[in-house]
């Protein structure tokens, strides 16, 4: 049996229900069309979705800790692994090139 899509089918307007539409859209100050710039400069929903895009990307990997460094950083509170990544990176900025 097969299902059928619960989304609602898109009707585009025939090209002269475009012009009438376009028509009255024109005659509505608060309702003008958009330019071809404007549709050109139109970025799709998904793509502004989630985190913005860090300029610093950090690399997922699996590492171990002894169990007394992660009790230290757990204890000091929420954003931990922020931390634990800050000291890492002052203790190499710290080492000799």
């Amino acid at each position: 049996m097969s299902k059928e899509s619960k989304r609602a089918s898109v009707v585009m307007p025939t090209p002269e229900e475009d012009k009438i539409i376009t028509a009255a859209a024109k005659k509505d100050p608060d309702a003008q069309p958009l330019t071809s710039s404007q549709l050109k400069a139109m970025v799709p929903l998904r793509s502004l979705r989630g985190r913005p895009k860090s300029a610093n990307k950090k690399l997922l990997v699996s590492v171990r800790y002894s169990p007394e460094v992660i009790a230290y950083f757990k204890a000091t509170g929420k954003g931990w692994q922020s931390r634990m990544d800050r000291v890492l990176r002052e203790h190499v900025a710290r080492q000799p090139r």
